[in-house]
């Protein structure tokens, strides 16, 4: 079935949950339960992995483009991690897809953020692969030239997913060379110190000096590295002179 696509009466939740069940390693299960720490009081507490690697959950819904959103819905509030990788994949195409028409259709665009939201709201995309392959792919290209208060409310949620979905959205800012809102909500932030916030807030700024300007991202560490905890500084200042290193670390 994999890449070769289905009728339309086939583009279901359960079709897709099928081709991820011929996939499945119970050894890999084991294993990326392990890696997603989905232990007792790990931050992936109780989710379930039944062993599809990514590489090989995105080759498979790639049969599966057109599937209505009610059951790309149905795959995002499964309780297995792969089927809801598989409904994020698939909405961030849906959302390419609906970028790309003339003028964009935003009512088609609106509905997939909806959509999207509900999950993160519920509590779905609730690992930091399922936040990093989708936040900035649906948000980013909404918000983009709309208000993005949306995203400082995340940052200051109780929800350590809906934190990292405010940073790795800014991600399609950036890319856009745009570093203003990544600053505030890094700003924000600044005093968390939960190890996926500091490493998301380090990567963005890293990316800030990368993609933007280098002086942007020395300014901030001007003004901020003798508060940044250890990770976000490590992140951030990762491809600046050993010398830069070692000025901005000894803020601290």
């Amino acid at each position: 079935m994999s890449g070769t696509g289905v009728d339309a009466e086939a583009l279901t939740a359960a079709a897709v949950q099928a081709e991820l069940a011929a996939l499945a390693d119970p050894a890999d299960a084991v294993h990326l339960q392990r890696f997603f720490k989905t232990g007792p009081g790990e931050y992936g507490e109780g989710d379930v992995f039944i062993g599809v690697r990514v590489p090989q959950t995105r080759k498979a819904v790639k049969a599966f483009v057109g599937m209505p959103l009610s059951e790309i819905d149905v795959l995002l509030d499964s309780p297995v991690h792969e089927h809801r990788l598989a409904g994020l994949v698939m909405l961030n195409g849906e959302m390419a897809r609906a970028s790309r028409k003339r003028g964009g259709d935003a009512a088609r665009q609106r509905e997939i953020v909806d959509l999207y939201l509900a999950a993160v709201r519920r509590g779905r995309v609730n690992n930091w692969d399922l936040v990093d392959a989708s936040a900035e792919f649906v948000l980013g290209p909404w918000l983009f030239e709309r208000p993005r208060d949306l995203l400082h409310e995340f940052a200051a949620s109780d929800s350590l997913w809906e934190r990292r979905v405010a940073l790795l959205t800014t991600f399609a800012f950036i890319k856009q060379g745009d570093a203003s809102t990544t600053l505030e909500l890094c700003e924000q932030l600044l005093v968390d110190r939960r190890d996926l916030i500091q490493k998301a807030v380090g990567w963005m700024l890293r990316e800030i000096g990368k993609r933007v300007d280098p002086a942007i991202l020395t300014g901030f560490l001007d003004a901020h590295a003798a508060a940044m905890g250890r990770t976000a500084l490590s992140y951030a200042t990762e491809h600046l002179t050993p010398e830069q290193r070692i000025h901005y670390r000894a803020q601290r």
